[in-house]
C-alpha cells in the first residue's frame, strides 16, 4: 500500500508539473527582459545630455551623477539576487522590478510632459540661467532611483526564472535544452542592446524627449504586461537560500572562534563535513578561516541527527573552501577595474557632436549609437577568437581554449592601454581642428573631421573588453565549481559597480583640481577650451600602473598558493569540461 501511494503522489505531481513551466512559458520570460534591456539602454546614451541641457548641470557633474546610477544599478543587482534566493523568490523579484522599472520610466517621461518638474530650458552657456530646485531635482532622482531597483531585480533574476521553467532531471535532453534557452536568451540580451542604443536613441534625436523617453515607458508596460499574462503558467520555484548567506556565515563563525589556535596539527574527525563530502580537511590557504569548520564541542554545536545546530558559529569544510575560492579570485579580478572604467569615458559623446556623422548625405548617425562599433567589435572578435585563434593557439600551447584566462587578462589590459593612448591623440587632433577653424569658444559648431576617426579606439575596446572579461569570468570558474558557476556573473557585476563609482571619484577628483583657481576644468562642457586628451592621457598612464599591478598579482599567485586545489579531482574534472562549455557559448 505503501508504495502504491508513493507511486500515485509522484503521478500527481508529474501531472501538476507537466501542466506548469516548459518551452511554452520562455517567450513571455524573454519579451519580458528583452523589453527591459531595450528601454533601460535607450536611456542610458543620450541621458547626459538631457541633465546638461533642461537641469543646467555641468558635463563633469552629470558624468559623475550617471555614473553613481550606474554603480547603484549594479550594486543592487548583487542585492536584488540575494533577496530573491532567500526570500522573494525569482517570479515576484522580476515582477517587482518590472514595475519599478515601469514607474520610474513613467516618472522620468513626466518631467518632459510637466514644466513644473523640471527648470527651464536654456543654453548651456547662457549666463543667468534659472537654477534646479530640490524639488525638481529629487524627481530625476527618484526616477534613477526606481529603474536602479528595477534592474537589481530583474537582471540577475530573469534568466533564472527561465531556467526554473526548463529544469528537468528526468529528461535525458534536459542539458542541451537548457543550453539551447541560454543561446537564446543571451542572444535576445544582445539584440535589445542594439536595438535600445540604435532605435531609441534615433527617436531621441529626430523626435524630442518626449516621444523618446514615452516610448521606453510603453515598452515597460508590454514588458509587465506580458510577465503577468505568462503567471499562471510558470513553476514558481520558493526561495532556499542564497549562496552568499554561507559566505557570511564562514566569515562570522570564524571571527567567533578567533582564540583558536590554528597552527595545530587537527585530525579529519575534528573538521565538520557535509554529508557526502569528498574533502576531508580544509587547504593551507588563509588559514585563519579554518576555524570556521572546527569542531570544538559537538555536543553544543551538533544535533543528535549529526547536523550543525547554529551555522553562524560551525560551518562545514566546504563553505570554507568556497570562501577561501572567493578571496582568491577578488585580488586578481580587481586587476579589471581601471579597464572598466576607460570603457566608459565621460564626454564621447560631446566628441561625436562636434564632429561630422554623416555616413551618406542625408543621414548621420546618432551620436548615441556609436557605441555600437565596440559591441560590434567585441562580438566579432569573440567569434574570431573562438573559431580561429583557439585552434592555432592550442597547436603551441596545448591548451583546448588557445591561452590560458589569466594571459588573456592580461591581453585585454595591453589592448585598453593602447585604446586610450589613442583616444587621446585622436582628441589632441580634434581639439587643435577645432581651435584651428575659430570654434574654440562654440563647443555646438561641427568640424571638418568625421566622426570615423573615434573608431579605431572604440574597436579595440571591444577587443578588450573580449579578451580581458571573458577570461576574468573563465578564470573565476577554474576556482569555483560548476554548482557556483552564477558567482562568476555576480563578482563581474560587483566589479561593474566599483568601476562606476571609481570613474565617478575621478572624474569629480580631476574636475575639481584642474578647475581651482579659475581655471578652466580638463572635463569643461565646452570641449574646445577643456582638455579631454590630458584626461584621456591620465588614464593612459593609470592603465600602465594597473598592468604592473596586475604582473604583480600574477607572481604574488604564482608564489604563495599551496598548489591544492579546492576540488576534489572528481570536481575538477567536471569543471574542466563545464569550463569549455562556457568559453565556447561566450
Amino acid at each position: 500500500m505503501g508504495n502504491n501511494h508513493e507511486q500515485e503522489e509522484s503521478l500527481l505531481n508529474h501531472s501538476h508539473s507537466s501542466r506548469m513551466g516548459g518551452l511554452r512559458t520562455i517567450p513571455f520570460i524573454i519579451v519580458n527582459e528583452a523589453c527591459e534591456r531595450i528601454a533601460s539602454y535607450g536611456l542610458q546614451p543620450n541621458m547626459i545630455i538631457y541633465i546638461t541641457t533642461f537641469y543646467h548641470m555641468e558635463a563633469a557633474a552629470a558624468s559623475v551623477l550617471l555614473g553613481l546610477w550606474s554603480a547603484v544599478s549594479n550594486g543592487l543587482s548583487i542585492l536584488g539576487a540575494f533577496i530573491s534566493d532567500s526570500y522573494l523568490g525569482r517570479f515576484r523579484a522580476v515582477a517587482i522590478g518590472t514595475i519599478s522599472s515601469l514607474l520610474g520610466m513613467s516618472v522620468l517621461w513626466l518631467t518632459t510632459v510637466f514644466p513644473q518638474l523640471r527648470p527651464l530650458p536654456c543654453s548651456q552657456y547662457q549666463h543667468g540661467c534659472g537654477g534646479t530646485t530640490v524639488s525638481q531635482f529629487a524627481v530625476i532622482l527618484f526616477s534613477f532611483g526606481l529603474m536602479s531597483i528595477g534592474a537589481g531585480f530583474v537582471r540577475p533574476c530573469s534568466i533564472a526564472l527561465g531556467a526554473d521553467q526548463l529544469e528537468n532531471k528526468e529528461n535525458p535532453d534536459n542539458e542541451r535544452l537548457m543550453d539551447t534557452y541560454f543561446n537564446w536568451f543571451y542572444a535576445s540580451v544582445g539584440i535589445s542592446i542594439f536595438l535600445g542604443v540604435t532605435v531609441i536613441v534615433y527617436i531621441q534625436d529626430n523626435l524630442g524627449w518626449q516621444i523618446g523617453f514615452g516610448v521606453p515607458a510603453l515598452l515597460m508596460v508590454l514588458s509587465v504586461s506580458v510577465l503577468l499574462i505568462g503567471s499562471p503558467l510558470y513553476i514558481k520555484a520558493k526561495p532556499k537560500g542564497s549562496m552568499f548567506t554561507g559566505l557570511f556565515q564562514v566569515a562570522v563563525a570564524a571571527y567567533r572562534k578567533r582564540n583558536i589556535d590554528v597552527q595545530l596539527n587537527y585530525n579529519d574527525d575534528c573538521y565538520y563535513k557535509a554529508p557526502e563530502s569528498k574533502l576531508p580537511e580544509p587547504s593551507t590557504d588563509f588559514r585563519w578561516l579554518n576555524r570556521a569548520c572546527i569542531i570544538q564541542d559537538p555536543h553544543i554545536e551538533l544535533k543528535p541527527d549529526g547536523k550543525v545546530s547554529d551555522p553562524w558559529s560551525l560551518c562545514c569544510v566546504e563553505n570554507v573552501e568556497l570562501m577561501k575560492c572567493f578571496l582568491r579570485v577578488l585580488p586578481m579580478c580587481s586587476t579589471c577595474l581601471m579597464l572598466l572604467v576607460t570603457f566608459s569615458p565621460p564626454l564621447l559623446i560631446y566628441q561625436l557632436l562636434s564632429m561630422d556623422r554623416h555616413i551618406l548625405p542625408h543621414f548621420e548617425i546618432p551620436a548615441g549609437s556609436f557605441g555600437m562599433i565596440t559591441l560590434i567589435s567585441l562580438t566579432i572578435w569573440i567569434a574570431f577568437y573562438d573559431r580561429a585563434m583557439v585552434p592555432l593557439l592550442a597547436r603551441f600551447t596545448g591548451q583546448l581554449t588557445g591561452l590560458s584566462p589569466v594571459p588573456r587578462m592580461g591581453a585585454g589590459l595591453a589592448i585598453g592601454i593602447v585604446a586610450a593612448a589613442l583616444s587621446a591623440i585622436t582628441e589632441t587632433i580634434r581639439r587643435n581642428k577645432a581651435i584651428d577653424a575659430g570654434f574654440e569658444d562654440d563647443p555646438n559648431a561641427v568640424i571638418n573631421m568625421s566622426c570615423m576617426w573615434l573608431a579605431p579606439q572604440l574597436v579595440l575596446t571591444g577587443m578588450a573588453e573580449a579578451l580581458n572579461v571573458v577570461g576574468q569570468i573563465e578564470f573565476i570558474y577554474t576556482l569555483f565549481p560548476k554548482t557556483m558557476s552564477s558567482f562568476a556573473a555576480a563578482i563581474y557585476t560587483f566589479g561593474l559597480a566599483l568601476s562606476s563609482l571609481m570613474g565617478s571619484v575621478l572624474v569629480s577628483v580631476v574636475d575639481s583640481v584642474t578647475s581651482a583657481g579659475g581655471n578652466t576644468s580638463w572635463l569643461a562642457s565646452n570641449i574646445n577650451r577643456g582638455h579631454l586628451d590630458y584626461y584621456n592621457w591620465l588614464l593612459t598612464f593609470l592603465g600602465v600602473i594597473n598592468f604592473l599591478y596586475f604582473l604583480a598579482i600574477c607572481w604574488f599567485t604564482e608564489h604563495h598558493h599551496d598548489g591544492r586545489s579546492s576540488l576534489s579531482p572528481e570536481e575538477e574534472e567536471e569543471q574542466s569540461e563545464d569550463r569549455h562549455l562556457h568559453g565556447a557559448s561566450l
